[in-house]
């Protein structure tokens, strides 16, 4: 099979991988034999077909016996960062007809991970003068806590949860607050009279709390 004919059947693999990644992506075909680029969608190295290939960098990434490897970092000239992998596209008789080379920018991932650490930061705490009477958050901090720590939503907890829990918002005060029934009913999904019920038991058998040792 010639060339163009390989690039012809090649060529809308390469246009539909770089609409999924656009713009970020940039996708090359190279002959090996002449160390050309025969191909390329998205230019964002600024190379045109005709242009040296280069490929002999390539020669001590690629592990032996493999014919897809990456992927392995690259840069271009305006300093940006790419991510880059590289498969080398054999004939019916093993030959290396052609090498694709997906190129993608890390600039706008690179950007959302350090907005997303910096969200991710340690806090300073809440101050104290305005979240001090606002027994809600210990509210939330406390079933949050349980639901994060025992590794199980909300609306599935067993009684033995749900007595754990309401011992522990007992112990914390809350229920000493103005309307905190109602909240933490529906911080636990059920009812008044279910959570009546659960207060009672545990204020009359101080041990259901199931987390006590």
């Amino acid at each position: 099979m010639d060339e163009r004919e390989a690039v012809g059947r090649l060529a809308p693999v390469c246009e539909a991988i770089t609409r999924m990644l656009s713009p970020h992506a940039e996708v090359v075909l190279h002959d090996p034999d002449t160390d050309r680029i025969v191909a390329i969608w998205n230019g964002l190295s600024g190379r045109s077909i005709g242009d040296p290939s280069l490929l002999g960098e390539l020669d001590s990434l690629r592990p032996a016996g493999r014919d897809v490897y990456g992927p392995y970092p690259k840069s271009l000239a305006d300093g940006r960062r790419l991510s880059s992998v590289s498969a080398v596209l054999r004939d019916g008789h093993g030959h290396a007809e052609l090498v694709l080379c997906i190129n993608v920018d890390r600039t706008a991932f690179d950007d959302a991970a350090r907005i997303l650490a910096a969200f991710a930061a340690p806090t300073s705490g809440q101050p104290r003068a305005l979240f001090e009477r606002d027994w809600t958050e210990s509210l939330n901090d406390i079933v949050g806590g349980y639901v994060r720590e025992h590794g199980i939503p909300v609306d599935r907890l067993s009684r033995a949860d749900r007595l754990s829990l309401v011992s522990r918002l007992d112990g914390a005060g809350i229920f000493g607050q103005r309307r905190s029934v109602p909240a933490v009913a529906r911080a636990l999904r059920i009812s008044r009279s279910a959570l009546y019920q659960l207060l009672g038991q545990v204020r009359k058998e101080p041990a259901a709390d199931a987390d006590a040792s």
